[in-house]
C-alpha cells in the first residue's frame, strides 16, 4: 500500500491530553491511509481509548491537531465528529435507555424526518428497518424500544447507527469483547466492506490473533506515546506484546497446578435455578476453594445465569442456597452473605460511572465503615486507598472519576470493591474482557490468591483457553441447558468444550 499524501486521511499532529497530573497522551504523531483497517494496540492505560475518544468529539484535545482529509479538523461532541465524517463504534454500551432502536440509529439526526414542526416517525422507523434489513439484522425491530434486546444486539444496532451514513474513518474501540463468535464474523465483515469502498477503520483491540488477522497496519502506544507503526504482515503476536510491554512477556499467565485438589465442603447449592427465555432447570454445588467455569455460546444463558446467582434477575425461579440453609432472594441479601458480583457489562451494572474511585471502592461497604454511626470521610479514603493499591489500580487518586479510567483499571476497582467487603463468594462474568495481556495476568493471579485463601469463584467466560487455564471444572451451557461437566486436566482442550457448546 503507498503511502504518499494523496492516500492519507487522517494526520495527527503531537496530539496530547493529560487528566489532572496523568499525561493519557503525549505528542501521538501518525498517520492513516485511506482504504486500510489500522490497528491500534497497547497495555490497558496506554492511550488508545483516550486518543480514539479524542478524535471522535468525546474529549477535547489539550495540543496538537488532526488533520481530516487535509484539512485541520476538530469536533465537540459525537454528533458534530459524524457530521464532520467520523465515527465510534465503543467497547460498552453506546446505546440510549428508553428510545427505539430508530430513535438510537437517528440520534442527533432526527431533523430530517421533521416536517413542519412535526416528527414523522413511521418514515424514522421505515427507514431504520431498511437499514437494519440491509445490515442482515431483520429480527431486530426498530420500532421496539432498545431495552427490549440484549448487550450483544444493541452492539449490532450500533454498527449500523456508526456507519449507515458511510463515514470517512469509523473507530472500532474494543467492541468484539461483546460479541460472540457469530456477532464478531460480521463485525468483519463490516469492516471489509468499509474498506473495500475506499475508506478507514482504526481498529482497537486487545486481541492479538484477531488484530494481525484483520488490519493492515498496526500503531503501537505505550504510556502514552507512540511506539512505533508497523506493516501487519510483517510481524508476530510476539513482537506486538515486546513493543506493548517493553520487554518479553512470557505466556505463563494460567495456573500450573494439576493436583485435583478440591474441598469437599460445599458453600453454594443451586437448585432449579430458571430466569424465562434464558435458562431453565439448573442444578449444581459450588466448593470451597473452588474455581467453577462457566462456558458456552454467547446466548447459551450463562451470563443470565451469572446475574440470578446474585439475585438480579427478574421472575427467577428455583433456589440459591448457602451452607448454612439461608436463601438467597435479593441483592441485599447476596451482599450481606458474602456474595459478590462482577457483570459483563462492567460501566452499566458493576459501576457507577459519573462517581470517584472512592464511592465506587467504598459502595457496598459504607455500613461496615460507620462509627457510631457515620461515616467518615477519612475511614472511607483510608478503605478506598487501601484496596486500590491492593490491586495496582492505575489512578491519579481516589477522587480521579471512573470515566476517566481505561477498561482494566475499571475492572480492577470493580474487583477492589468486593475484595474490599470481604466476599467469599465472587460470580465473575467475563472477568478479562476488553483486557490487556498484562492485567489478565494480574487478574489470574488474584483469583488464584483468593481460591488458596479458600474463598470461591465462579468465573463465566467466552474465552475456553482462559476457562481451561484457570478452572477446577467447567460446566458447559447449551441453549439454557448443563451440558456438559470438565474437571481440571492436563489432556482437555478446546475441542472438547467447543463440542459440548455447539
Amino acid at each position: 500500500m503507498a503511502d504518499s499524501s494523496d492516500n492519507i486521511i487522517l494526520v495527527t499532529e503531537n496530539i496530547c491530553k493529560s487528566f489532572g497530573i496523568t499525561k493519557a497522551v503525549r505528542n501521538v504523531s501518525l498517520s492513516i491511509q485511506k482504504g486500510e483497517i489500522h490497528g491500534l494496540i497497547g497495555e490497558n492505560g496506554s492511550g488508545k481509548s483516550t486518543f480514539s475518544s479524542m478524535l471522535c468529539g468525546i474529549y477535547p484535545i489539550d495540543s496538537g491537531r488532526f488533520i481530516l482529509d487535509g484539512t485541520e479538523y476538530k469536533a465537540r461532541n459525537q454528533i458534530e465528529a459524524n457530521r464532520k465524517g467520523v465515527s465510534i463504534i465503543v467497547q460498552e454500551t453506546g446505546t440510549v435507555s428508553g428510545l427505539t432502536v430508530a430513535e438510537n440509529i437517528f440520534l442527533g439526526n432526527e431533523d430530517r424526518f421533521v416536517k413542519f414542526g412535526v416528527k414523522n416517525t413511521g418514515l424514522m422507523n421505515r427507514e431504520a428497518q431498511n437499514l437494519l434489513n440491509d445490515f442482515g439484522f431483520d429480527r431486530i425491530l426498530a420500532n421496539v424500544v432498545i431495552d427490549h434486546y440484549n448487550f450483544e444486539d444493541r452492539k449490532l444496532i450500533e454498527m449500523v447507527k456508526s456507519t449507515y451514513f458511510k463515514p470517512k474513518i469509523v473507530v472500532v474501540d474494543e467492541t468484539t469483547t461483546a460479541l460472540s463468535q457469530e456477532g464478531r464474523l460480521e463485525l468483519y465483515e463490516l469492516m471489509d466492506r468499509i474498506r473495500a469502498d475506499g475508506r478507514t477503520v482504526i481498529f482497537i483491540s486487545h486481541d492479538l490473533t484477531e488484530v494481525i488477522a484483520h488490519t493492515d497496519r498496526i500503531s503501537v502506544l505505550r504510556d502514552g506515546e507512540l511506539i512505533d507503526t508497523v506493516i501487519t504482515k510483517t510481524v508476530t503476536e510476539d513482537d506486538l506484546r515486546r513493543l506493548m510491554v517493553g520487554r518479553e512477556l512470557g505466556n505463563r499467565y494460567y495456573r500450573t497446578d494439576y493436583d485435583g485438589n478440591q474441598s469437599d465442603d460445599v458453600v453454594l447449592k443451586i437448585r432449579n435455578l430458571g430466569v424465562p427465555d434464558h435458562f431453565s432447570n439448573i442444578n449444581f454445588d459450588l466448593h470451597k476453594g473452588e474455581i467453577l467455569g462457566f462456558g458456552g455460546l454467547s446466548e447459551c444463558g450463562m451470563h443470565e445465569l451469572g446475574k440470578a446467582l446474585f439475585a438480579g434477575s427478574y421472575h427467577r425461579t428455583g433456589t440459591v442456597t448457602l451452607a448454612s440453609g439461608k436463601e438467597i432472594n435479593s441483592i441485599p441479601d447476596a451482599i450481606a452473605n458474602s456474595i459478590a458480583y462482577a457483570s459483563k457489562d462492567r460501566d452499566n451494572e458493576s459501576l457507577v460511572s459519573n462517581t470517584s474511585i472512592r464511592d465506587n471502592i467504598c459502595l457496598p461497604s459504607r455500613q461496615d465503615l460507620k462509627k457510631n454511626g457515620l461515616l467518615f470521610k477519612r475511614n472511607l479514603d483510608d478503605f478506598a486507598w487501601k484496596n486500590a493499591e491492593r490491586i495496582s489500580v492505575k489512578m491519579t487518586g481516589i477522587d480521579q472519576s471512573i470515566s476517566e479510567l481505561s477498561g482494566g483499571n475499571k475492572q480492577k476497582v470493580v474487583l477492589a470493591r468486593w475484595l474490599g467487603k470481604g466476599s467469599n463468594i465472587m460470580v465473575l462474568d467475563s472477568p478479562t474482557r476488553g483486557i490487556d495481556v498484562k492485567v489478565k495476568a494480574d487478574i489470574y493471579n488474584l483469583m488464584n490468591e483468593l481460591r488458596n485463601e479458600g474463598k470461591s469463584i465462579i468465573m463465566i467466560s467466552e474465552e475456553i483457553l482462559e476457562l481451561i487455564g484457570m478452572c477446577d471444572r467447567i460446566i458447559v451451557m447449551k441453549n439454557g441447558s448443563l451440558n456438559g461437566e470438565f474437571f481440571r486436566n492436563q489432556d482437555l482442550n478446546e475441542e472438547d468444550l467447543i463440542a459440548k457448546m455447539v
